[in-house]
């Protein structure tokens, strides 16, 4: 599984490296970045298909941020975390191109299912 990659962009570093510690537990190599323009620039030179994205980046926020992945990679998957439920609506996530949409706090579970359906669903779309 370590050619799996996920992309976790939150600007919360205690919330990236836990994620990284989940993930990798897991099986999954994890790159990440702390807001949008740098997970743009990772992703030019990073080939990942799954990522979870948090709504309230400084600068781009995360539902501008998916606007821009589904953009140049419309086959990816992408998920929405946020301690900010009030702020971002769901029907905003599902339009930019969001899977789906988790609140913090998330159970790690419920994550590593996610990122197991998704890598399994990128699977077959790529053998169709």
């Amino acid at each position: 599984m370590s050619d799996k990659k996920i992309l976790v962009v939150d600007d919360e570093t205690s919330i990236i490296h836990l994620l990284k510690q989940i993930f990798s537990r897991a099986g999954y190599h994890v790159c990440s970045a702390e807001n949008g323009e740098d997970a743009l620039a990772l992703l030019e030179n990073e080939k990942i298909h799954v990522m979870f994205f948090d709504l309230n980046l400084p600068g781009m926020n995360g539902i501008e941020l998916c606007r821009e992945v589904k953009k140049n990679m419309p086959m990816s998957i992408i998920y929405a975390i946020t301690g900010y439920a009030s702020l971002f609506e769901l029907s905003d996530c599902r339009e930019a191109g969001f899977e789906d949409y988790f609140k913090k706090p998330v159970n790690i579970k419920i994550l590593i299912k996610a990122a197991d359906d998704a890598f399994e669903r990128h699977e077959r779309w790529r053998k169709n």
